[in-house]
């Protein structure tokens, strides 16, 4: 019976009326103004100042101006599957709630224990990133203050459990009210960025921008798992640079573009979903994209890639200092920590309501889909996120596990990229408020496109993202399988 098989499937209506639970229920408050601020949130963070320069100094050279329009291109490719299923079906749960609609409970549990490695990790990265940048902080301004206690002998950076626990605390008292505090450090955090764009522009030496794309050149300080998945396969030996390089650069630039999707996990609490969702992901993809790219223009423009390797940690901060400008240190650190604070807001969003619509579904504890009254979120949810998120920034070294975050998001956008042609065939009698044009064309392509960078991650990073997925099967076979709730009430599947 269908109900015991492994691809068994949600149906549309079956998602749509998982939202009138009244104990399980999020209130209709945001507008596509909200979802456009939540997306430039989200994407413009520490990013914006350090990765372009990074996988300048290491990958690309100028040519990482061409490695953030590939990731812009594919991005919004997948950005606009997610907009139509968001549009159509709009729950809680994004990609997860979308698998289950059209590829089963099998392919929606994988995609979910994916989204929850992306937005665990990313939340804690960021945190981690956040109180480095405090510290940076304190050191620029001359704050004299230890950002790392030793409670019973235990080392514990408080800076990221503080800002975690703040918060948490705003996303459980309401969705609103957190997302009119993140539109103000998103205000803040643009102009910053701009001012930075129009004074970086006065050092820019064209000269600097020549070669475009440096020649390719041996590695021999990497190993074989550092380098592409792709070129592992085919033998090649670890290189830099070159027509690699910048494909390499747009997989590592990518982690940029992460977070458009956490905006499509917010379709259940946002006002007429069928309009505002659309305008707001794709609109603020296209203010992203275009920031990303001038800050880039900027950063290799301003002083030669060659510089910019010899450096540590190559950022935008790096540029300014070559240049002489070393002032601007003291402002872009303000950027980021600004820009970092509107980041881990919109992630943990993001998690929370990931493991909502799985729990609500059953394939996770019950108890963890259940609301407040009186706040209308998942509470208990936000706390326990927020305690994990804590714990693993303050006390490990997570940031070594960055790039697991771009495979977690590229697992997803491609099967949504594939699922959007699937439920077009299956249910083309559904309402959608937005439609991807060159159906299958560009959903295939989008899909191929996410798949091609998922190639060009180190062979090590699929490795890990290997073992991620065989823990996620056991819990699935040890739990979610029996407990899900399409597993327990036929009547579900037949209405």
């Amino acid at each position: 019976m269908e109900s015991r098989s492994i691809f068994r499937r949600k149906s549309v209506e079956d998602s749509l009326a998982s939202v009138d639970d009244p104990e399980r229920s999020l209130s209709r408050v945001l507008t596509s103004w909200d979802l456009a601020v939540l997306g430039v949130a989200v994407a413009v963070g520490a990013g914006i100042f350090s990765v372009g320069a990074t996988a300048a100094a290491d990958y690309a050279g100028p040519g990482v101006i061409l490695s953030f329009v590939i990731a812009s291109v594919v991005c919004g490719l997948a950005i606009m599957c997610y907009a139509e299923f968001a549009s159509t079906l709009p729950v809680a749960g994004s990609a997860y709630t979308f698998s289950y609609a059209t590829m089963g409970e099998l392919v929606a549990w994988i995609i979910g224990w994916d989204l929850i490695l992306e937005l665990l990790l990313a939340s804690a990265v960021i945190a981690k990133f956040w109180g480095v940048y405090l510290s940076d902080a304190f050191g620029l301004f001359g704050v004299d203050i230890p950002t790392t206690v030793h409670p019973g002998g235990l080392a514990v950076e408080w800076g990221p459990v503080v800002i975690v626990a703040v918060f948490t605390a705003l996303l459980a008292v309401g969705t609103k009210l957190s997302t009119r505090v993140n539109s103000v450090f998103t205000l803040i955090k643009v102009g910053i960025t701009l001012l930075v764009i129009v004074v970086g522009f006065t050092y820019v030496r064209v000269e600097n921008y020549t070669p475009f794309i440096p020649p390719s050149q041996a590695a021999a300080e990497k190993s074989s798992l550092d380098q592409p998945l792709s070129a592992f396969l085919l033998g090649f030996e670890p290189s830099t640079y070159g027509v690699v390089g910048v494909l390499s650069g747009a997989a590592l630039v990518f982690f940029a573009f992460i977070g458009f999707d956490v905006v499509a996990t917010t379709a259940e609490e946002t006002k007429d979903p069928q309009r505002a969702i659309p305008r707001g992901v794709l609109g603020g993809l296209a203010i992203v994209t275009v920031l990303y790219i001038l800050v880039t223009v900027v950063v290799t423009g301003m002083v030669s890639y060659r510089e910019l390797a010899e450096s540590d940690s190559p950022s935008l901060t790096t540029a300014f200092v070559l240049v002489g400008a070393d002032w601007a240190g003291r402002i872009i650190s303000v950027g980021i920590l600004v820009g970092l604070t509107s980041v881990l807001m919109v992630l943990l969003l993001g998690l929370t309501r990931v493991v909502f619509a799985m729990s609500r579904d059953g394939l996770l504890p019950r108890a963890l889909s259940r609301t407040s009254h009186r706040y209308h979120t998942p509470v208990r949810l936000q706390v326990a996120a927020g305690v994990v998120v804590a714990l693993i920034a303050g006390l490990s070294p997570v940031e070594v596990l960055a790039e697991m975050i771009n495979i977690g998001t590229l697992s997803a956008f491609v099967l949504v990229s594939f699922a959007v042609p699937l439920l077009r065939r299956s249910r083309p009698d559904l309402k959608r408020g937005f439609r991807v044009p060159l159906s299958p064309l560009l959903p295939i392509l989008s899909g191929v496109a996410c798949l091609w960078l998922m190639t060009n991650l180190t062979t090590l990073t699929w490795l890990r993202f290997l073992a991620w997925l065989a823990a996620g099967m056991a819990i699935y076979a040890l739990f979610g399988y029996r407990h899900s709730t399409l597993h327990r009430s036929e009547p579900a599947l037949t209405r």
